[in-house]
């Protein structure tokens, strides 16, 4: 637990900090976004969704709730400017009232995806799977760097919300493990947050290729990520 606290933290901050080692990202974090997207998308299909449905008793229901934290999504990124999937928004002044919208908005989807770690599943009962961990690791430390770049006026306060957006998915993952819920309420979380992961997932795909033309370096990077999703899945 100590391990998947510390990990989560220290990789998100180091995401945010990067934006001072390699500043030429903030114009080409395309390619790891498509890597990252690839992932998450790909380890939604063949992990939550699957893990979902078989131990589910009302699995009629599951869809349900997928399609509704698909939509959750939109709705945060309404707020958040989209700074989940790597927008960066630099080039323009952030208001006090837009910077809250930015950090609740996180904060939610943070919390939301930290409870996935915590679940002990029949799905894996042969082995403990790592792959939704460093799915939300590589999800996370883009969308830290371009929060880091849009917030980039603040100069050092900026590290303040840097740390408060990393330690939310720990504090997700804290109180599902501590929190006394059964198990079918805490499926829903898990499909919300699937139908959230899917849209992020996905619009990396659609913004990647605004010309509609996904080139031969964006797919064998589509399939990198996808491939490193089932190694972990399946044989890590």
């Amino acid at each position: 637990m100590f391990l998947i606290i510390i990990t989560l933290i220290l990789s998100t901050i180091s995401g945010g900090l990067a934006i001072y080692v390699f500043p030429s990202l903030r114009k080409n974090l395309r390619l790891p976004l498509i890597f990252a997207g690839s992932y998450l998308f790909a380890i939604t299909i063949i992990h939550i969704i699957p893990e979902l449905y078989s131990i589910s008793h009302e699995p009629s229901r599951i869809g349900l709730f997928v399609l509704i934290g698909f939509f959750l999504q939109q709705f945060l990124e309404y707020f958040s400017s989209g700074v989940e999937h790597g927008h960066v928004h630099a080039h323009r002044a952030v208001s006090t009232g837009g910077r809250c919208s930015i950090m609740v908005a996180l904060i939610i989807h943070s919390l939301l995806e930290g409870t996935l770690l915590t679940h002990d599943s029949p799905f894996h009962e042969k082995h403990e799977s790592h792959s939704l961990l460093i799915g939300i690791i590589l999800h996370k430390m883009p969308a830290a760097f371009a929060l880091m770049a849009t917030m980039s006026a603040l100069e050092k306060k900026a590290i303040y919300l840097l740390i408060l957006f990393g330690i939310a998915s720990p504090i997700g993952f804290l109180i599902s493990g501590y929190v006394p819920v059964d198990k079918e309420s805490l499926l829903i979380v898990f499909a919300i947050v699937c139908g959230s992961f899917l849209h992020i997932s996905t619009t990396i795909f659609v913004e990647a290729s605004p010309d509609h033309h996904f080139g031969l370096n964006k797919i064998l990077i589509s399939l990198a990520g996808a491939i490193l999703a089932i190694v972990t899945e399946y044989l890590v």
